[in-house]
């Protein structure tokens, strides 16, 4: 296969690396990792190391690299069986309707809601704007592309390192899936196919506002009790919000569901739960995301999570308590004294 992955930042290169290993000896995939940034482009082919992002990690001598221009990107989509966008969410509009009219597979890494769009002049008053998850982006500007999401818990250092890692391509297209399924899985990438994207794709959202709630409760050290209260009751937030926009619940126990809230919520080198743990030793917002130096997906996405679940009649208290935190409405102590607070209630619910 020829397969490209479109953004060299820590998880695009990170699985750009594990296509081109996927491939075997001799290769069966000719893999290309474009970079937008022409100086990190020079710097990867000067020195086959993306030092910025995943430092230490050679590239392997089969990877192709190319960017640096919009003639570039061009250059490479007009060759591929595999189109795989790795940039944040917040590039994948332009992206999409970039490649709306391409006949191949396309895949996004992404995780998290879109921002809100600018509300029109013209838009009544009551009308409030949320953020679209990736799916119902390519809904918008894309209808034809037969596209889909690889999610699922994963850190791009140990995907990098060939560390034992599972993974869901999730779409509606089976054509996507058996493609992403042949461009990744191999002895140390298992790849599931499932054709729930919005289970998945909500479970890759929520999660990344949970962890900094689970941040927040070890930076506290309020025990692992209140940890495994927190996670377990996150994943019901998460289902419920899932199942109100058209999800299946058995998703919500897999991989994309379960299986990245705990890696999230648990890993060391989660970004979100250590906005958690920053915000708990006093931080302010600005000073922990500045701290990161990557994006931390769930500060962006959390108020429309919160969003989206009060249009539909969901009741996300966890994630309401994020909001108010990361809003300065509420301090640490006062978030967890709150959900502690509430009235009695039955489970499960």
């Amino acid at each position: 296969m020829k397969i490209a992955v479109l953004g060299a930042g820590a998880w695009g290169t990170a699985m750009a690396i594990s296509a081109a290993k996927a491939g075997g000896t001799p290769a069966r995939h000719q893999v290309t990792l474009w970079a937008r940034d022409p100086a990190q482009l020079a710097t990867m082919q000067a020195q086959r190391l993306n030092t910025r992002y995943l430092p230490g990690i050679a590239l392997p001598a089969a990877l192709l690299l190319a960017g640096g221009s919009d003639a570039s990107l061009d250059a490479v989509l007009a060759e591929q069986d595999l189109v795989v966008i790795a940039t944040p969410i917040a590039a994948l509009r332009g992206m999409l309707q970039r490649m709306q009219h391409l006949r191949v597979p396309v895949a996004w890494l992404c995780k998290g809601f879109e921002a809100p769009l600018p509300v029109l002049p013209a838009t009544p008053s009551s009308s409030k704007p949320f953020g679209l998850l990736a799916h119902e982006i390519r809904a918008q500007v894309a209808i034809n592309l037969r596209a889909g999401a690889l999610s699922g818990p994963s850190f791009a250092q140990e995907v990098a390192r060939g560390q034992p890692t599972a993974l869901v391509a999730a779409s509606e297209h089976a054509e996507v899936r058996d493609a992403l399924v042949a461009a990744f899985h191999s002895p140390t990438l298992r790849i599931y196919a499932n054709d729930d994207i919005v289970g998945v794709e909500v479970g890759g959202a929520v999660k990344n506002v949970l962890a900094i709630a689970t941040g927040l409760c070890d930076g506290l050290n309020l025990g692992l009790n209140a940890r495994a209260a927190l996670i377990t009751r996150g994943l019901a937030e998460m289902t419920r919000l899932g199942l109100a926009l058209g999800a299946r619940a058995e998703t919500f126990t897999g991989l994309s569901g379960l299986g990245d809230l705990v890696l999230t919520a648990t890993g060391d080198l989660s970004r979100n739960r250590k906005v958690g743990l920053l915000l708990a030793q006093g931080q302010t917002l600005q000073q922990a995301v500045a701290s990161l130096g990557h994006v931390a997906e769930g500060v962006y996405c959390a108020r429309t999570v919160v969003q989206r679940a009060q249009g539909l009649g969901v009741e996300m208290p966890i994630s309401e308590g994020v909001v108010a935190l990361l809003d300065g409405q509420v301090k640490p102590a006062e978030a967890v004294a709150a959900l502690m607070g509430r009235d009695p209630a039955a489970e499960p619910r």
